[in-house]
């Protein structure tokens, strides 16, 4: 052996070593992009404290080993991008993939039979699973209309319900502190048959008016009910958020028209698919005609993708021990939420400068316990008095933020999203402490 050795010199015994580190290494990165990242694990925890608790630790772990925050990179926490999903769907591999041959999908119809003619019958299948499983809306009695995000419905459903014969336009009102786009959206393209008015807090007009009910509430993440009230009245309820990771489900929605979109529900923004459930058929039937009129349809691709993460959604929670087995989304997501909620407020309480919101607990028919809602935007106050405009605080520390004014209310408040990737998120706190200090 010892005549072995000596045939190397240290050069050879350097270079040697330095391959077989290599070698580590770039077995450690196949591991990673063949299992997905191991920080969003599959596998089945004991209990929720347990999961809860070695969320907590990995994150804990991350900020910790992240490195120095030199105050340079720029934060983008405006938007409510969802991409705190990606490692979940990493993990799940090939699980996802949808193959379209070339020659499906060419023609504009869908489903000739439905009213909504775009509609691929795959898709509102797994809408009605989706519902069903959750329980967070009724389904029967219903006619499902998809959209190009929820936005697109949102304005058909004005189109739809204004009265087309009215001497004004409607007024279309919300509670503050309410959506930011809903303003622009109503007034974008100065319609004769709609136009926004405001606060419903403090409306007064006499007549006919479409009330926005969004609940849980962006910015503020609260549940929401109508706050008018009033003969003429017509309600839209936009429920992007009502999903157990995000807040208790305490029973199925059973309105004239909801709203979801699957950009909040799953995490694919991008794929740019939203939905409505109407109960009246003439309603529904003019929603079709102003998505046909403006895009004659939606696209029946993204509808194809759609229903696969949908199902797989759905089979991982109804069938563990399946062939898509694996650990509920939305008990997952429910749990990374939690741990995200339990950081920032830590850090929020470590000083005076900031504030948070208190919500009340209460029992999720889908996650069978008690819970909290743990909203997808933080609605953070500045209370230190000196401060006038905190989106302009936090902007001179490089994290973007949406300031109170969007919403309908005063500029000490902001809205910063919680969905982004671990990376930003991490930083954010690690500033949001460096400016307490």
């Amino acid at each position: 052996m010892a005549n072995f050795l000596s045939i190397f010199t240290m050069r050879n015994l350097l270079v040697l070593s330095l391959a077989l580190n290599l070698s580590l290494i770039m077995r450690v990165f196949y591991e990673t992009e063949k299992h997905g990242p191991r920080g969003f694990s599959a596998q089945k925890a004991d209990s929720g404290l347990e999961k809860a608790a070695h969320a907590t630790q990995r994150t804990l772990v991350s900020l910790s080993s992240s490195g120095q925050d030199d105050g340079e990179k720029l934060i983008n926490l405006d938007h409510g991008d969802p991409t705190m999903y990606e490692s979940y769907w990493q993990q799940m591999g090939e699980k996802t993939t949808v193959v379209i041959p070339g020659w499906q999908s060419m023609s504009y119809f869908s489903d000739v039979k439905n009213p909504c003619w775009f509609l691929e019958p795959e898709f509102a299948k797994q809408v009605v699973r989706l519902h069903n499983l959750v329980g967070n809306a009724v389904t029967e009695g219903r006619q499902i209309v998809v959209g190009t995000g929820s936005s697109q419905l949102f304005l058909a459903a004005l189109y739809a319900l204004a009265p087309k014969d009215a001497s004004e336009p409607i007024s279309v009102i919300s509670a503050a502190p309410f959506y930011s786009s809903y303003p622009s959206m109503t007034d974008y393209l100065k319609s004769g048959l709609y136009k926004w008015a405001g606060d419903a807090r403090s409306f007064d007009k006499e007549g006919p008016y479409i009330e926005l009910v969004t609940s849980p509430n962006n910015p503020d993440g609260f549940v929401r009910h109508s706050m008018v009230n009033r003969t003429g009245g017509i309600l839209v309820h936009d429920l992007a958020y009502y999903w157990p990771q995000y807040t208790p489900i305490s029973s199925a929605a059973d309105h004239d028209l909801t709203l979801f979109t699957v950009s909040k529900a799953t995490g694919h923004a991008g794929t740019r698919i939203g939905w409505a459930l109407v109960k009246d058929p003439e309603v529904a039937k003019k929603m079709i005609k102003f998505i046909e009129l403006s895009t004659i349809g939606v696209s029946r691709d993204s509808q194809l993708r759609a229903a696969r993460i949908l199902e797989v959604i759905i089979n991982s929670s109804q069938n563990p021990a399946g062939p898509e087995s694996g650990e509920s989304f939305f008990k997952i997501s429910y749990h990374l939420m939690a741990e995200r909620w339990q950081l920032l407020r830590e850090a929020v309480n470590k000083g005076r400068f900031f504030s948070l919101p208190d919500f009340q607990q209460g029992f999720c028919q889908f996650l069978n316990q008690v819970s909290q809602p743990q909203p997808a935007f933080a609605w953070l106050k500045c209370e230190d008095e000196s401060v006038e405009d905190c989106e302009s605080l936090l902007r001179g520390h490089k994290i973007l933020t949406r300031g109170g004014r969007s919403f309908g209310v005063g500029p000490r408040y902001i809205r910063v999203s919680m969905l982004d990737r671990d990376h930003n998120f991490n930083l954010f706190l690690k500033r949001l402490a460096s400016i307490q200090t």
